[in-house]
Order: structure tokens, then C-alpha cells, then sequence
């Protein structure tokens, strides 16, 4: 992914007005980012915990935004769950995530969700450059390049299932 300004994050959320999306916390460490490593941009609001972002570039090479909620992450729990985006399984570090949809579906309380790591890294379990435990990650027989190509097209579809009325 390309490193981004916090003016460009800020204003390619498609799910939000331009007002929330002037109001939200933006990471203060964009320069430290591995943006190399990242297939989408992700983080928590700091002030709000049941806040998340997740940023990707679009196919058109600009950024897109989306704001979602989620149920602060749950310590201590043993269920394992997968996330849908990168396939990673986590015990107690998968959240359901949901994004009010854009435009006028989003202002009539319409949304999309989807069970999404809790840290928003899921570029970073994918390349082994973070470690969610024993078994997180199942074993499969293709490549890296295709891995992170599913990654990319789940997240993808989930920012088009919100950017779509």
C-alpha cells in the first residue's frame, strides 16, 4: 500500500460525513507504518474503543475509507474465531465489525459486518510479521502472492458491500 496523509485518510471515507470524518483520531505514526507490508490501512480510536477504521486502496488507486463499530476485544476468551478477511483464527481476537453502509441506505440504519481481527493486522498475520498463536494460522498450499491477493479481495468486497446503496 502507498503511505497516505492524514488529509487524504480523512477524506476518503465514503460512510461518514465530512464532519465526523474531520473529527475522527487519525494515527499519529503514519510515517512509521510498514506501509509495504499493509494491504489496507487499519486502527482503533484510542478515545473510543468500539471505533475502528480500515482504509485500502481503491481500484482506481485512490484511498477508501470506512468507519466501523465494534465490540471492544474480548480478553480472556478461549473460543477460537477466524477472521474473514485474512483467514487467521484468534482466540478472543476476532471482533464482528460493522460499517454502516454508504449514502442514503446508511442514513435509514443499514450496515454490513463482518468478523475482522481485533487489531485491524490482518497484512501483518498473512506475512508472518505477527504471530496470533499456535494453529492462527491453517496450513494451505498457495503461495504468498495468493494469499495476500485473497486478503485484498476480501477486503475489497467488504468496502464495496458498504460503498454500494
Amino acid at each position: 500500500m502507498e503511505p497516505l496523509t492524514e488529509q487524504e485518510i480523512r477524506a476518503a471515507f465514503v460512510n461518514c460525513t465530512k464532519g465526523e470524518a474531520k473529527r475522527l483520531s487519525v494515527p499519529r505514526d503514519l510515517a512509521d507504518r510498514p506501509w509495504d507490508d499493509l494491504d489496507y490501512l487499519g486502527w482503533r480510536d484510542p478515545q473510543a474503543p468500539d471505533r475502528a477504521y480500515l482504509v485500502t486502496e481503491w481500484s482506481d488507486g485512490r484511498p477508501r475509507a470506512v468507519a466501523l463499530r465494534s465490540s471492544a476485544p474480548a480478553f480472556g476468551q478461549t473460543r477460537r474465531s477466524m477472521c474473514t478477511m485474512c483467514l487467521t483464527t484468534h482466540s478472543g481476537g476476532v471482533s464482528l465489525m460493522v460499517a454502516p453502509k454508504a449514502g442514503k441506505a446508511g442514513q435509514q440504519g443499514n450496515s454490513v459486518g463482518a468478523y475482522i481481527c481485533s487489531d485491524l493486522a490482518c497484512s501483518l498475520y498473512v506475512r508472518g510479521k505477527r504471530d496470533a498463536g499456535i494453529g492462527a494460522r491453517l496450513h494451505e498450499t498457495i503461495t504468498l502472492e495468493e494469499k495476500i491477493r485473497r486478503t485484498v479481495a476480501n477486503v475489497a468486497a467488504f468496502v464495496a458491500k458498504v460503498s454500494t446503496a
